[in-house]
């Protein structure tokens, strides 16, 4: 079901597995903007549900960041690594109606299947009729079924997909017990009231899934939005893993420039080295989410 119309609450969410870079800033400076152009609420979530993952300190460096930058959140801020017991009774909730069964199948008993979209494997349905090593530790599997799922992307415009043939059964609680980022996602989302969701394109062929979840759930669906994602001059995500530079918290003007400029927003020249909050200001007072290009991915470099 759609969200009810009501107060509008966006939400910025990012992984604690470093220090956030010029990537990590389109999606929070983009879900800023739409928020607070909307005099609505806007929430910053560390999703640390994989535990395994996160790095020491990253939240707090986060959490200066977005202060440094001007981008300051209402409330408290959640932590997903708090947050198991409603992932659990989520997972309960969805076992009692047969959603789910147990896969015992590794990663590399999988690397050879066919691609979905997001370039993770398409699960071909081994366990579906039972464990097919029922010794080994197992993830738990959500059962998908052939409905085309489509919604009107805010930025991309309408998006569909077949969950059966393009992503196959996806986990939802892994073999080593951590609750995945697909269901974690979903129940944060609802309990957190959040009733639009602009974030980087990289996620646009997960929504589905997430789509698919708040339907089992009985969960409202926000509205979504995907921002072009940054790369580099080889084409790959600005990331963690490709070594993209943190952000300069001395100096933040030239980067939020640089980020309404990458949004498609045209901001002054003489703007490039204002302070924050009058960056933030002239902003505020031109943003227009439909200026941001509908591509994908977008090349940045300094």
């Amino acid at each position: 079901m759609l969200a009810k119309p009501g107060p509008v609450c966006g939400r910025f969410a990012p992984s604690p597995t470093g220090p956030l870079h010029f990537g990590s800033l389109i999606a929070a400076l983009g879900s800023f903007l739409e928020a607070r152009t909307q005099r609505s609420q806007w929430l910053v979530r560390i999703e640390d549900v994989d535990v395994p993952r996160t790095t020491p300190g990253a939240a707090d460096a986060i959490l200066q960041t977005l202060e440094r930058y001007g981008l300051l959140w209402d409330g408290d801020v959640w932590f997903q690594s708090q947050r198991t017991e409603r992932y659990q009774a989520a997972l309960e909730e969805l076992s009692r109606a047969g959603r789910l069964y147990p896969c015992t199948c590794t990663r590399r008993e999988l690397a050879g299947c066919q691609r979905g979209a997001d370039g993770s494997p398409l699960y071909p349905g081994y366990c579906r009729t039972g464990p097919r090593q029922p010794g080994r530790p197992h993830a738990f599997r959500l059962r998908v079924t052939d409905t085309r799922l489509t919604f009107q992307d805010a930025v991309q415009g309408e998006y569909h997909q077949r969950l059966e043939s393009e992503v196959g059964d996806f986990v939802i609680r892994r073999a080593d017990g951590l609750f995945t980022y697909q269901l974690a996602v979903v129940v944060d989302d609802a309990d957190q009231g959040i009733t639009e969701v602009i974030r980087g394109a990289d996620l646009l062929d997960s929504t589905p899934r997430q789509l698919y979840l708040q339907m089992l759930l009985g969960l409202p669906r926000p509205r979504y939005g995907h921002l072009p994602v940054a790369v580099d001059e080889r084409g790959d995500k600005l990331s963690k893993q490709t070594r993209a530079p943190p952000l300069d918290d001395h100096n933040p003007g030239p980067a939020l420039w640089d980020a309404l400029r990458f949004l498609g927003q045209q901001p002054p020249a003489d703007l490039l080295n204002a302070p924050p909050a009058e960056i933030l200001n002239w902003a505020l007072a031109h943003w227009r989410l439909q200026r941001v290009s509908v591509a994908r991915t977008q090349p940045w470099t300094r």
